[in-house]
């Protein structure tokens, strides 16, 4: 008897494998299968920028990007990469088993607002403690984010904070079918 494909993807997840009916990457590009659990914290050596409310809000090429299994990559900016105005805090709180509790911020510049569309580990632990204070934002909310000078396109589902750009492929984590992976 097969079992469930939501069990076995959420089985394959946990142990970190790729599924063989999971294409291989092109060249030039990585797969997110071929991301690590737990994540893996690196610097991101392209130049980031987040654009809302019509003006760039964050700016930096001292990001640091996070990758995990099955999920295109969240960028994390330093403080100082932020214009300081535009992160408004909300009461929006959610826990990570592996880096702790995320405070959430309000992002508000040129009349506009999108509500917990930014987040922070301000006690981030283990081997993600280098994220403590910093803040990634969710790429759906923002109108456009940049890896280099490639505009990315958000992770599929309401509450993922992935990145897409071209050199990555998936099937990435919240498309439809995916929710309980």
């Amino acid at each position: 008897m097969n079992p469930h494909p939501r069990a076995r993807l959420r089985r394959l997840l946990a142990a970190g494998l790729r599924p063989e009916d999971v294409p291989s990457p092109g060249p030039g590009q990585a797969s997110v299968w071929d991301y690590p659990r737990p994540p893996e914290l690196v610097p991101e050596p392209r130049r980031l920028r987040v654009v809302f409310g019509g003006r760039v809000i964050a700016d930096t090429q001292e990001g640091l990007r996070l990758g995990e299994t099955a999920s295109p990559p969240t960028y994390y900016f330093p403080p100082q990469a932020i214009a300081a105005e535009v992160l408004q805090p909300s009461r929006h709180r959610s826990l990570c088993e592996w880096k702790g509790q995320a405070r959430y911020f309000d992002v508000v510049a040129g009349g506009a607002r999108a509500p917990n569309a930014a987040w922070s580990y301000p006690g981030a632990r283990g081997p993600y403690e280098a994220l403590a204070g910093w803040i990634a934002f969710m790429p759906g909310l923002m109108e456009a984010c940049y890896v280099g000078d490639e505009k990315a396109r958000p992770q599929p589902g309401r509450f993922y904070g992935g990145w897409i750009t071209d050199d990555l492929t998936g099937p990435f984590k919240g498309e439809s079918g995916t929710l309980h992976w």
